[in-house]
């Protein structure tokens, strides 16, 4: 809670039911985002219903009645899954990923969402999708969560049937069409690593081209701040769950645009919890003011560098 009584959810970024644990520990709010792939990764064969029904339950339970926010697989790109024998691409950031896949691989989508659905009952746990980037995309994706609900219902399953569904955005097309999404989910959450990359089109684990990388770039942090907007024009949350999440500069400037919720690894909570605490709303939204009008990234990080220094002195 910021010091003028602003609730800003400060929750944690996971990728196992142990992390859950650390996120209890260090107060988490939430788990923003589990991070699903992870259990799919770094192993021959692909975790059936049943194993990622445990890991998503367990996680759950940690959290009570905390909200365990789980983005459905999000594989590709810099994540490989051996198990599936995907096809290597040239530029796999732009190709068969996320939601994608998911879409493409029904069967595998299902047996996620029914473990998910499965594990709703025991928590406070919403499903996210990753890299939506269109309209029939996320139409589509519904539309299977709707399917994995009715098979769990023959089946005489449990599940919570009014469980939220938000989506990741990290796609300048999504952004874009904000406004639209924003009656179509229960929340947003920006994935500000991959809006980065694809919005000035530098790939991030690329070294030759890390200097264009940057979360001070003004494109991005427009974005950011239009996405807030909309949301709350609809009356959906923002989360922001990517690296700039735990950066101290920039959680003043994310709580003058309006961000509901910041997610980041859990060893980061303690210390953002104490920044938004000493942050006054006024002199935060006069701060994303004057960062709007900016026109490099040089001058939007002179100006957090002086905001930081004048809210010490």
């Amino acid at each position: 809670m910021t010091a003028d009584g602003t609730r800003i959810w400060i929750e944690a970024n996971i990728g196992n039911p142990a992390e859950a644990t650390l996120a209890d520990e260090a107060c988490a709010d939430g788990v923003g985002l589990f991070r699903s792939e992870f259990l799919f990764m770094d192993r021959k064969t692909l975790p059936d219903e049943e194993e990622q029904f445990g890991a998503y339950r367990a996680a759950a339970e940690a959290m009570g009645a905390r909200e365990v926010v789980i983005r459905t697989m999000d594989i590709g790109g810099d994540k490989p899954v051996p198990g599936l024998n995907l096809p290597v691409e040239q530029n796999p950031f732009l190709g068969l990923r996320a939601i994608r896949l998911s879409l493409q691989r029904k069967d595998l989508f299902i047996t996620q969402l029914r473990a998910i659905l499965r594990a709703s009952v025991f928590g406070n746990v919403a499903i996210m999708f990753p890299m939506i980037s269109s309209m029939e995309e996320l139409h589509a994706a519904k539309a299977i969560v709707e399917e994995a609900k009715a098979l769990l219902h023959a089946d005489g399953v449990a599940y919570n049937a009014k469980i939220k569904i938000g989506m990741m955005v990290e796609i300048p097309s999504t952004v874009t069409l904000s406004d639209l999404f924003a009656h179509e989910v229960d929340f947003f959450s920006i994935g500000t690593n991959d809006l980065i990359q694809y919005t000035l089109a530098a790939d991030r684990l690329n070294q030759s081209v890390a200097s264009l990388y940057t979360s001070y770039h003004p494109a991005v942090l427009r974005q950011i701040a239009l996405v807030a907007q909309n949301g709350h024009l609809s009356g959906i949350e923002t989360a922001i769950c990517g690296e700039a999440a735990s950066d101290p500069l920039f959680q003043p400037l994310f709580v003058g645009f309006g961000i509901d919720r910041l997610s980041m690894s859990p060893g980061m909570i303690p210390s953002a919890k104490r920044a938004i605490r000493g942050c006054r709303d006024y002199a935060c939204k006069e701060l994303a003011r004057r960062v709007m009008g900016l026109p490099s990234a040089e001058a939007v990080k002179k100006e957090l560098l002086a905001f930081q220094l004048q809210q010490r002195a």
